[in-house]
Parts: structure tokens; C-alpha cells; sequence
């Protein structure tokens, strides 16, 4: 592929490579930039929505992802203090959605699943290590200034789509906001071999306590010692580099004091949390999607999640656009579309979440909101109708007629 471009995509994570996708798919001449000399596979998410599962079949990623991955259905909330278990799962939306699972796959392999598709489209290259340092646009479009080995590069397309995470680069060069908060807290993400035969706990289990509060989760089902994501919660204080030694403790006030037997950290991310959203995810000819247009704390999983539904609805419009087929407005129903999902739905639930499970300081209230999951666990119709939450964070295709 030459020098010309009609959409420049910047970030190579899932929301970035799954926007390239999609408009390679459709005929787009595309260029990824990423910083980075490969894909990252920090401990990020891990856990697909049921809902967000149906774009990833429409772009025909689905089966390959679950190969690389697994489907799952169950859920239980364990709460510290009491002991109680609160088992509910997704049998309840049987025969009432298309995919009625979840898929557990680390965000690193869910990349590589989309590149290894984008590969086969001569449409579209991926630059790696290439740093982009200055966006200016005009009329026609957008010119790129990036840093790479060679020196300096000035790359021109007729729209960018920054999909370069929290600290966007994209977001500032557009001197677009990031309102919102960051939480005095800050979360640790770790991917740990724990062995698979503890009875009682679910392949999603959200661990309730006010001091040892956990989200765990298998990532893969690779034998006895699975690899299971344990994130949790610590003072911002303490200092980064020593997080490793302070997990063990945790472990053992979860799982008890042989917690490390059979036990390996393989890999570990502590991280600010934040509750922020772009003052606008368009600016001029330059889309934001994922986090760089809005980021939340992970409890509960909305954080790629709304980046997946990001990238389904604007890849599609994008598309028509640049060929003609769509009048440009529609990015501004993009883009206000998503926002809003983002500010009244999406970043409300999660900073819900992240109280209940650790921030629970409070028994009566506690008992109230663990009512909801308890009644879930009886009450099939109950648990369909909260399910499908998830669901809501969607945008409808923006060119249905």
C-alpha cells in the first residue's frame, strides 16, 4: 500500500485495530499508528459482555476469539465479612438473546485475534513505533506529524480516529477536555496462576469487602493452575514498585494462609482509576473511541466494553462516509450518541460498582444491595431483565434507514 490514506487510526489496542477492521472491511484505505514496537499485554480486561458479542460476529472475529478464549455463564458475589455466596449466571438469557455468554480472553489476545485478520487486507498497514507528536487539520482533512527511527514522518488523511487510550494524545492535540474525576485509590491489576480445584468459586467472582475487595477471573483454561485475573484495591500511597509484596497478603485473607501454594504471579499493572469523559468525542475531522473519548474504573467490565461499542457503530459510519454513502452529520450522532451512553449510563454503573464491592463498610446497606443479586438467583425473569443492561450501552446502527 503507497503513502495515501483515507482514515488514520492511532492506537493499536482492540478499540483501534477493531475500527481498522471494520473499515478495512468495507473497502477504506487505512493506516494504524502505535507507539509502541508490538501489541501490550499489560493486565487490562478480560471479560466480553454476552452484548458485545454480536459485533464481534458481525465482524466475523467471534469464532476465532472464542477459540482463543472461552464462553462462559456463571457469576457469584462472595462477601468477607459473613462468608455468604451469591451464585447467578446467565442461563437466564436462554433463548432470549443470539449469545448468551460471556467470553474470557485477555485484551492483549483479543488484539492479536483482530490483527492477525487485519493482516490479510492489503488495505491496510500498521505502523509500529511510530509516536505521533502534532495533529493539524483543515477542511480536507488531517495531517499527522510522527516520530519514528527514521525521523520525522508527515502522514495526510481525510479523518483520524484516536483510539490511544486514557492519556490520548489525539484528545490534547484537539484540545478537547477529559472532564470528571480521578479516584484517591488506585487499582491492581494481576495475572495469577491459581490451582482450579477450589471448591465454591465461580469462573467470575466479585469478592465484597471494604479491605480485601477483589474482581477475579479466569483468563484461560490451561490445566490444573489455570491463569486468573485478581484485581484489587489499595491506598495510592503505598508506593507502585512495591505492589508485588503486598499480594500475598491479600491472597491469604481471601483464599487462607496456604493461599500461596500452587500460586505464581505472572504478571502485574497497579493504575489510576478515573471517572472522566472528552468534552466532545469529535472534533472537526478527528473521532475519539475507547478510552481515549471516556475512561472508568473497571468494576463490573464497562471500560472496553463501551470502547467495543464504540468501534462497532462508528467504523460503520465512518465508512459511509469517506465513500460517500453518508452525510458527515452523522459522526455528530456519533459522537453525542456515545457520550451520553458514557455519562448516563455507563460511568454511573461502574462507580456503583466499585462502592458496593469496596466500599462496604456499612452492613445495612451492604444487605440492601446484595438483595438485588439474591433475588436474581431465584428469579429467572428478574435476572433476564437486569442482564440486559448491558445491552442498553449499545448504539443502533446510525444508517438504518
Amino acid at each position: 500500500m503507497g503513502e495515501e490514506q483515507q482514515v488514520i487510526v492511532v492506537g493499536a489496542g482492540p478499540t483501534g485495530l477493531l475500527n481498522a477492521l471494520g473499515l478495512a472491511q468495507q473497502g477504506v484505505v487505512v493506516t494504524v499508528i502505535e507507539r509502541a514496537p508490538g501489541l501490550q499485554d499489560s493486565p487490562r480486561a478480560i471479560v466480553y459482555h454476552w452484548a458485545t458479542l454480536d459485533g464481534l460476529a458481525r465482524l466475523d472475529l467471534l469464532d476465532d476469539a472464542s477459540r482463543a478464549g472461552f464462553l462462559k455463564q456463571d457469576y457469584a458475589y462472595r462477601v468477607h465479612k459473613t462468608g455468604e455466596i451469591i451464585e447467578y449466571g446467565l442461563k437466564a438469557l436462554d433463548g432470549k438473546v443470539r449469545h448468551p455468554y460471556n467470553l474470557h480472553l485477555g485484551q492483549g489476545a483479543l488484539a492479536q485475534v483482530i490483527l492477525r485478520r487485519l493482516e490479510t487486507f492489503e488495505n491496510v498497514r500498521v505502523l509500529w513505533d511510530h509516536e505521533v507528536t502534532a495533529v493539524a487539520q483543515d477542511s480536507e482533512g488531517v495531517v499527522v506529524t510522527v516520530r519514528a527511527a527514521g525521523g520525522d514522518k508527515v502522514l495526510r488523511a481525510e479523518w483520524l480516529v484516536g483510539a490511544d487510550g486514557a492519556g490520548s494524545k489525539i484528545r490534547g492535540e484537539t484540545r478537547l477536555g477529559f472532564d470528571g474525576m480521578t479516584w484517591p485509590e488506585r487499582f491492581v491489576a494481576t495475572n495469577v496462576r491459581f490451582p482450579d480445584n477450589r471448591p465454591g468459586w465461580a469462573q467470575s467472582t466479585f469478592y465484597v469487602d471494604d479491605v480485601y475487595g477483589a474482581i477475579i477471573a479466569k483468563i484461560d483454561e490451561s490445566g490444573e493452575h489455570g491463569l486468573w485475573r485478581y484485581t484489587y484495591m489499595e491506598d495510592d500511597a503505598l508506593p507502585a514498585e512495591s505492589a508485588a509484596e503486598r499480594l500475598p497478603g491479600f491472597l491469604a485473607n481471601v483464599f487462607g494462609e496456604d493461599a500461596g501454594k500452587g500460586t505464581e504471579l505472572v504478571a502485574i499493572s497497579p493504575y489510576r482509576m478515573h471517572q472522566r469523559s472528552a468534552s466532545s468525542y469529535r472534533a472537526g475531522r478527528v473521532l475519539l473511541a475507547g478510552d481515549a473519548a471516556h475512561a472508568t474504573n473497571p468494576a463490573g467490565g464497562l471500560g472496553l466494553t463501551m470502547g467495543l461499542f464504540d468501534s462497532y457503530v462508528l467504523n460503520e459510519a465512518l465508512g459511509a462516509v469517506v465513500q460517500g454513502r453518508a452525510d458527515e452529520t452523522v459522526l455528530d450522532v456519533y459522537a453525542e450518541a456515545r457520550r451520553r451512553a458514557f455519562l448516563e449510563k455507563a460511568s454511573p454503573r461502574a462507580a456503583a460498582n466499585k462502592r458496593l464491592l469496596f466500599h462496604s463498610s456499612d452492613p445495612v446497606k451492604l444487605d440492601q444491595d446484595l438483595e438485588v443479586f439474591r433475588r436474581m438467583s431465584r428469579d429467572r425473569e428478574f435476572a433476564a431483565e437486569r442482564l440486559y443492561f448491558t445491552k442498553t450501552l449499545e448504539t443502533p446502527s446510525l444508517l438504518a434507514v
